[in-house]
């Protein structure tokens, strides 16, 4: 690979494919900046998820011009979600509802990852970001001053390379390399879970709506993807991992097994694809960048996977993150002091940890309420058995996780006392 621009062999490195690195690298290149893009796997390729886009995520979609080719791939239109809690009581909420907010769509997609993700890639390189899979990266260049410079790679044959750019974007997902490395990364004591997730065919009672199924001991999601296959993760305590031990789908098998209500729709489904497993999950970081780098998308903040709203938030802080990082790119490659340069691309990363504050923290207060509810039996009953009677209130809480009704309307002190003492 030869250098670029300021000598550089890229501008902006975005490390990880994902959701995130290919809405980045697609608003970076299209703003006329050198990226490339470096991810570990080769594509396409299952990943551990749950595969569900909310309504307002397919405005990004629709602003990077595939969202037609999302859904000629063949992806489900989900109405709205279904949470059971341990007591049987169902809260049912829809998209479309009365309560005045509109999403982008009044439904929600899923898709497979192996679908999704290839199509993303498409849109950034067409934008003109160069993409290279099969390329890890180990560690980051740093400059005597301590700003990230670069990154070190090995590709699949063992060759190691180092690469220099002005600013380097941890996309790179809940173990990130990027975030580890620059020590921001903590962890919270709980909720400490894991997921196993796979695909079935053939799972029967699949409807319009994205279903939560919470137990005593974890909880099981389903999110159909159409033509009768079905995305499955349980999700249960980190405590139980040894447990799984090297055989997940038998774990899996004797989890759904053990539940009469769900037990007899997987009878006669087929196992699609194999078993992966991801966590353990309460991962954020300090802060979501430093000097050279910036993170996103779940590299930057990872809770739990119950609200499904991990594709839609890492789009988002895409959304946030790339003209910042524009800004800081086009300062440290410019020809100018190199005090100036680095104060302003410095200037202009703290302002995406702002901006991403500020745009996210309502939507964290309410993941850490729906994650308390979830691991407190007694909690989640209750909760069910109020919103169950109130679908008005179902609505609301449902349009938060679609990403369109803001997270205030469900933290107000009046639908907290009547989700409370109704």
């Amino acid at each position: 690979m030869g250098t670029h621009r300021g000598g550089l062999d890229a501008q902006v490195v975005v490390v990880g494919g994902g959701p995130g690195g290919a809405a980045s690298a697609w608003a970076l290149a299209r703003d006329g900046l050198d990226v490339l893009l470096l991810d570990r796997a080769r594509f396409p390729r299952d990943k551990p998820c749950g595969e569900y886009l909310s309504p307002q995520a397919s405005r990004f979609l629709s602003e990077m011009g595939i969202l037609q080719r999302v859904e000629n791939a063949g992806a489900a239109q989900l109405a709205g979600m279904v949470v059971r809690a341990p007591n049987g009581k169902k809260i049912h909420g829809q998209f479309a509802a009365a309560h005045g907010f509109r999403g982008f769509r009044d439904r929600g997609l899923a898709l497979r990852r192996r679908s999704l993700d290839p199509i993303l890639l498409d849109a950034a390189r067409g934008a003109g970001a160069r993409i290279e899979e099969g390329v890890k990266v180990t560690a980051l260049e740093r400059e005597p001053t301590g700003r990230v410079s670069g990154v070190s790679v090995t590709d699949g044959r063992g060759a190691e390379r180092r690469l220099t750019t002005g600013v380097v974007v941890g996309a790179d997902g809940l173990r990130s390399i990027v975030a580890r490395r620059l020590g921001l990364t903590r962890v919270a004591r709980w909720p400490r879970r894991i997921a196993l997730v796979a695909h079935f065919r053939g799972v029967t009672e699949l409807g319009e709506s994205g279903e939560m199924h919470v137990e005593r001991d974890g909880y099981l999601g389903v999110a159909p993807l159409g033509d009768g296959v079905a995305n499955v993760a349980v999700v249960v305590p980190a405590s139980r991992a040894r447990e799984i031990g090297g055989d997940a789908f038998a774990f899996m098998e004797r989890w759904i097994g053990r539940r009469p209500h769900l037990a007899p729709r997987f009878h006669a489904a087929e196992r699609i694809s194999p078993v992966m497993t991801t966590g353990p999950f309460a991962s954020s970081v300090s802060r979501a960048w430093a000097p050279g780098a910036a993170l996103v998308g779940d590299a930057a903040d990872f809770y739990d996977p119950f609200t499904g709203e991990g594709i839609y938030a890492a789009m988002r802080g895409a959304e946030l993150l790339a003209p910042l990082v524009a800004d800081a790119a086009r300062a440290l490659t410019a020809r100018r002091g190199a005090v100036r340069a680095a104060l302003t691309a410095e200037r202009a990363l703290a302002e995406y940890e702002r901006l991403r504050r500020k745009e996210f923290a309502g939507k964290w207060a309410v993941e850490r309420l729906v994650g308390a509810a979830v691991g407190v039996p007694a909690l989640m009953n209750h909760a069910a058995r109020a919103l169950s009677r109130r679908r008005d209130m179902a609505d609301l809480l449902v349009g938060v996780t679609g990403d369109f009704v803001p997270a205030r309307e469900v933290l107000r002190p009046g639908y907290l006392a009547r989700l409370l003492f109704s």
